[in-house]
């Protein structure tokens, strides 16, 4: 009978052993491994906002890519890229602030602080707004699908 008992709580032990890999193996990656991902993400497309890199922006806006901008205008992936591609336009200044990184299953929302400085059509521009980002994992890849940004009230 101890032999039968000691089998049985061998096989627990084994089965709780499994049980708790395959868990563990099946856990999506850290969130703080995550977070710094779409942080370095955030950066990257700042700055290639900045210097019109446009092949940078393809790769990480999703295809059904959508921006809302200052003025309520909506832009798809090509019209943004478009927008940005724009010879008249000269970006001078692109700065975040106060990040916050929300996960959420294979989707995450960052929400901050924004400031960009530069000349559009020959006239200079001073934006101070708010931002949602969010980046959704499509086939392992993260890619923004949808972005926007509003100027704060006034205090």
């Amino acid at each position: 009978m101890r032999t039968a008992m000691k089998i049985r709580i061998s096989l627990l032990a084994l089965v709780g052993l499994a049980v708790w890999a395959l868990v563990s193996a099946a856990a999506p990656s850290k969130p703080d491994s995550t977070s710094s991902k779409i942080l370095a993400l955030e950066n990257k497309w700042n700055a290639a906002y900045k210097h019109g890199d446009v092949a940078t922006m393809e790769s990480l806006l999703a295809e059904d890519f959508i921006i809302t901008v200052e003025d309520g205008s909506t832009f798809s992936k090509s019209g943004y890229i478009a927008h940005n591609g724009d010879s008249t336009l000269h970006v001078e200044i692109t700065e975040m602030s106060g990040l916050n990184v929300r996960m959420h299953g294979n989707a995450v929302v960052v929400t901050g602080a924004y400031h960009e400085k530069g000349v559009s059509k020959g006239k200079p521009y001073d934006y101070h707004d708010r931002f949602t980002d969010v980046w959704m994992n499509i086939n392992g890849k993260w890619q923004v699908i949808a972005s926007h940004y509003s100027i704060p009230a006034s205090d």
